[in-house]
């Protein structure tokens, strides 16, 4: 009873911030809703939105199955194709029917944060305000669909540090056919397992999370092979796009040749620290601790970083603080966060023709780095109070880790 007692004013308090936050994101978008999206409304008043503009150009308005159209198959994994195609379903045909499709998906983007709030609530009580008043959060919550996605992970995640592996491993899967960002969390799910010497249940966890995306995946694999393909052909081959650190440092004038396998090389050097700062951890830390730093330094160096990614490193963010000292470092990110966001629409809006203002790309490559800066700050800040909190037996084992890995030459003449 002390336990309800306690977690209804949170439960209540987490509700009505949620539901301030979606109306605010609501009303950011009003003035483009109203407009049908018109250029160059969408970039001037930075309030374009993924939602009308697939509807049309991926032709769901014609109830067009997603993955049929080869070149206009929708750019997405699987589940969030059917989302997509599901909700065009519920539109009236009509000169309105973009809006209708924006206000039915935004409706239930809507109870997803709240579902995604309350998840967070559960694992992180004491941060859990910071998801709905985060400012970023509110800018980009309605862009796309990626809260179908986040929701799920974060589930997986709280079943995950609740040792149910089975039900973890299912909605992970889920969620990977969703958005296919939660993948990046399999590293240090099956590593906190191998590090508890849970040998079976790590390789259990691994073929569960295989089976249920295999079993999501193969009906449209076998049925509309080039549509399923659209989505990982476009991740593979892309280039540097908008957000990112190499796009950043070409419009500098720094050019960056064989980008696809540097980036390659990049990831695996960000998962190597990773694996170094789970050896480094007194104590085995929970998924939730650790999925932030993973997430957030590949999307630091990715070739892409849209406005809305920002909603996937909110949450794992709140989870994975643990004390009121990185609380400063959050909110300089979110100043990072917030700044590109202003920069992005106003960049693209000095090339729409229809803005009087704008900002040139060297403003915008700046606006990119400080974003990047803020959130290795916060990274490094959320790394290194952990690691303060080392028992000495770990600080002794880290010494004889360095002593290994670079005093071996000591031995030699």
């Amino acid at each position: 009873m002390r336990t309800a007692f306690r977690w209804s004013p949170l439960v209540h308090a987490l509700i009505g911030l949620t539901l301030l936050a979606s109306a605010l994101s609501f009303l950011k978008s009003e003035h483009c809703r109203s407009n049908l999206w018109s250029s160059p409304d969408v970039v001037i008043h930075a309030c374009y939105s993924d939602i009308p503009a697939l509807f049309t150009t991926r032709h769901l308005d014609e109830h067009q199955w997603a993955y049929k159209g080869g070149s206009t198959s929708v750019e997405y994994p699987v589940l969030m194709g059917v989302v997509m195609w599901t909700t065009a379903w519920l539109v009236p045909s009509g000169d309105n029917s973009p809006r209708t499709y924006f206000d039915i998906n935004i409706f239930f983007i809507a109870l997803l944060l709240l579902a995604s709030v309350l998840i967070v609530g559960k694992i992180r009580p004491e941060f859990a305000y910071l998801l709905p008043l985060s400012p970023a959060v509110i800018a980009s919550l309605y862009i796309n669909w990626d809260l179908w996605g986040i929701a799920t992970m974060l589930l997986s995640i709280y079943f995950f540090d609740r040792q149910k592996y089975s039900m973890s491993a299912v909605v992970m899967a889920v969620s990977i056919s969703t958005k296919f960002f939660p993948v990046l969390l399999m590293m240090p799910a099956i590593f906190i397992l191998w590090r508890r010497n849970e040998i079976r249940k790590a390789a259990q966890y691994l073929s569960i999370t295989v089976g249920i995306w295999l079993l999501i995946n193969l009906p449209v694999v076998l049925t509309t092979p080039r549509g399923w393909w659209t989505f990982y052909q476009l991740n593979i081959s892309r280039d540097s796009e908008w957000g990112s650190i190499w796009y950043a440092l070409s419009l500098l004038g720094i050019n960056v040749k064989n980008l696809n396998y540097i980036s390659i090389l990049v990831f695996l050097a960000i998962i190597s620290a990773m694996a170094i700062y789970l050896f480094e951890i007194s104590n085995t830390p929970t998924l939730a601790q650790v999925s932030f730093i993973l997430m957030a330094g590949v999307l630091c160096v990715g070739k892409v970083y849209s406005p809305q990614y920002v909603l996937w490193l909110v949450p794992l963010a709140v989870i994975a603080m643990t004390d009121k000292r990185a609380l400063p470092a959050f909110w300089l990110w979110q100043i990072g966060e917030g700044i590109y966001h202003i920069a992005i629409w106003q960049h693209l809006a000095k090339g729409s023709g229809g803005s009087h203002f704008g900002l040139p790309a060297g403003g915008y490559a700046l606006a990119s780095l400080i974003r990047v800066a803020t959130c290795a700050y916060f990274i490094a800040v959320i790394v290194a109070l952990s690691l303060k909190n080392r028992s000495p037996q770990a600080q002794d084992s880290h010494r004889r880790l360095s002593d290994f890995l670079f005093g071996s030459s000591s031995s030699y003449p």
